[in-house]
């Protein structure tokens, strides 16, 4: 059963059936009439990894959200996710936990899920709940579209993962903005006083010219932007550089 923001669209050129939403129509109808021009010799499939990275409180699960609705065949791996247990959380010089130190994760089994996806992209969809588009079942089981989203504060700060971003986004807002922001946050752990100018925000300043230095080329947002201005501009991009790889 379809939900009520899935719809069914049919192309009558191409004479297939898509399910899902009206952007992820369009996009890959896109995408799959190029794949048309192309000799049947090449292998059409694609596998794209972006990186929505930034700042605490920057706008980048909003942002990755929205994507992934308009995305074809779009899964995600937060990086969230991956925290330990707080018993395994150490405290530091500054008297806080480190909560916002790559230590503070388990990178190597968030690596493992990246590579996971790498192995059998249809698969991890089908195992995290994501609908794979009827398009993408035709005939060359090559001939598919698929995007992974990896979605976190520190994602250009721990070399194993760079070597697997196609693009890459980082949301910033100013200082005054970000503490607003966190201040009116409800976190399961709720911030002690001081924290935020005590930790966060210096390890942010750290991890951010540790991050410029990584060899990616990394894309800037602005933060202070609004949410329709920072996903239009996303999508567009995202949209038209995955068709002028094909």
């Amino acid at each position: 059963m379809l939900s009520q923001r899935t719809s069914v669209y049919r192309d009558k050129t191409t004479s297939l059936v898509l399910i899902g939403s009206f952007e992820s129509y369009v996009f890959i109808l896109g995408v799959l009439r190029r794949l048309d021009c192309k000799t049947s010799t090449r292998s059409d499939t694609m596998k794209y990894i972006i990186g929505i990275g930034g700042v605490t409180n920057g706008g980048k699960t909003t942002l990755t959200n929205r994507l992934i609705k308009a995305l074809p065949n779009c899964c995600v791996v937060h990086q969230d996710d991956f925290f330990k247990p707080p018993d395994q959380i150490a405290v530091g010089e500054d008297g806080f936990k480190q909560w916002d130190v790559i230590t503070a994760m388990d990178m190597e089994a968030m690596v493992n899920t990246v590579k996971g996806w790498i192995e059998n992209p249809i698969k991890f969809a089908r195992s995290h709940g994501v609908q794979v588009t009827p398009a993408t079942e035709m005939d060359d089981p090559e001939s598919r579209v698929h995007i992974l989203i990896i979605e976190g504060f520190l994602l250009y700060n721990y070399k194993p993962l760079l070597e697997f971003f196609d693009k890459s986004y980082y949301i910033t807002i100013p200082y005054e903005q970000c503490k607003l922001r966190r201040s009116t946050r409800q976190y399961t752990v709720p911030d002690p006083p001081g924290l935020f100018e005590g930790h966060v925000w210096p390890m942010y300043l750290k991890h951010r010219n540790d991050m410029e230095n990584c060899g990616l080329p990394i894309e800037y947002l602005d933060g202070l932007k609004t949410k329709d201005e920072i996903y239009n501009q996303v999508y567009e991009d995202i949209h038209n550089t995955l068709l002028n790889r094909l």
